[in-house]
Formats: structure tokens, C-alpha cells, sequence
């Protein structure tokens, strides 16, 4: 599994405009092929973490490359970030644990 580890601020005058593409950005992403998952979470310092999950890294660049995506990628540089950070990641490692699942409980 790829992830995508996005931490970004917004500058205040592209809030507007952000927020109303954000949301197509997001629908867009879940047709990809490989696409498993993306949340957001915003820090209290403002700062926001947007981390996507693709099954592999062909899969990961296809949404990157996505021409719609790619033309959002650049309006963002121009209108919405202040800063921003990207990463993408290989999983090594996944373990997980739900209580109220013991079929799905790892010792």
C-alpha cells in the first residue's frame, strides 16, 4: 500500500476557493483505480494533514498524474497554499486491532 502524507497551510485569501474544490478533489480521487482511502484532520495550529491511501504506487501516480488533479495541484501553488509538504510512503508494516471484532483480533 502507498500513502500519501499531505500537510499544508492555507493562505486566508484562498480559503474560499479551496474549500469549494476540495470537495471535488475528494470525489474525483475515490474513482481512481486503487484508490482505497483519504482523511483530513486540521491541527490546532492550523496546519492540515490530508493522508491518502492507493494499493500500490502505480496506482498512487495515476492519481497524481490525473489531469484534472494536476491542474487543482497547480491552482492550489497559485490561490490556496501558504506552504505545503508532500511524502509519499510504502507501507512496510500493518497490524491492527478492533475490539469488538474477535474474528479480527491479532494476537
Amino acid at each position: 500500500m502507498i500513502v500519501t502524507v499531505f500537510r499544508s497551510r492555507l493562505r486566508d485569501e484562498g480559503r474560499e476557493a479551496y474549500f469549494e474544490l476540495a470537495p471535488r478533489m475528494g470525489e474525483l480521487a475515490r474513482t481512481m483505480p486503487g484508490y482505497k482511502s483519504h482523511k483530513v484532520f486540521v491541527a490546532e495550529d492550523g496546519e492540515r494533514l490530508t493522508l491518502v491511501e492507493f494499493d500500490s504506487a502505480e496506482a498512487q501516480r495515476g492519481w497524481s498524474t490525473q489531469l484534472d488533479h494536476v491542474a487543482a495541484k497547480k491552482q492550489g501553488r497559485q490561490d490556496f497554499y501558504a506552504e505545503y509538504r508532500l511524502q509519499v510512503c510504502e507501507v512496510i508494516r500493518e497490524s491492527r486491532f478492533q475490539a469488538d471484532d474477535a474474528a479480527t483480533n491479532h494476537p
